[in-house]
């Protein structure tokens, strides 16, 4: 995947960024129908207040998830349903609180990614960047100034 930049002025144009994110890679792997498919996963980098939240908001909006998307931080992980046939799980990971990797093992990481009916995406992933597999999705947040900010979709 090319690095695209996009750069957003407004919290519903980061939401807007994530719902139509959402609904290209649900695009992208129902034409894949009959290959070997792999997890969606993506990873989350940013700085606190940079956007990854609401852009989850977004894409979870995207995959017709109903509930309100919060930050897992105190929890480190919540799971949705998914309507759409071809997934069955939305799992939101927050690492804000993860001092060591081995954390998120212990939360069933590795077999929740096996999956490939889950997406799961992982915020403050950096925190736990050696064992996030090589087919991560990375998304990078970054403050332009107080009301821009910088998506780096890689």
């Amino acid at each position: 995947m090319k690095p695209e930049t996009i750069l957003t002025t407004r919290p519903s144009q980061t939401k807007k960024l994530g719902e139509s994110f959402a609904k290209e890679i649900l695009r992208v792997y129902s034409k894949r129908a009959g290959l070997k498919r792999e997890t969606i996963l993506i990873g989350l980098v940013g700085d606190l207040g940079g956007g990854k939240t609401t852009f989850l908001q977004g894409f979870a909006k995207g995959l017709e998830i109903k509930e309100k998307i919060l930050s897992p931080t105190f929890v480190l992980m919540k799971r949705f349903k998914i309507q759409d046939l071809r997934f069955k799980d939305f799992y939101h990971i927050d690492c804000y609180r993860i001092k060591k990797p081995k954390e998120i093992l212990d939360l069933g990481f590795k077999e929740i990614i096996k999956n490939q009916q889950n997406v799961v995406v992982v915020e403050w992933a950096d925190r736990v960047k050696r064992i996030m597999p090589k087919n991560t999705i990375w998304i990078k947040f970054e403050f332009v100034d107080e009301k821009t900010r910088r998506i780096v979709l890689k």
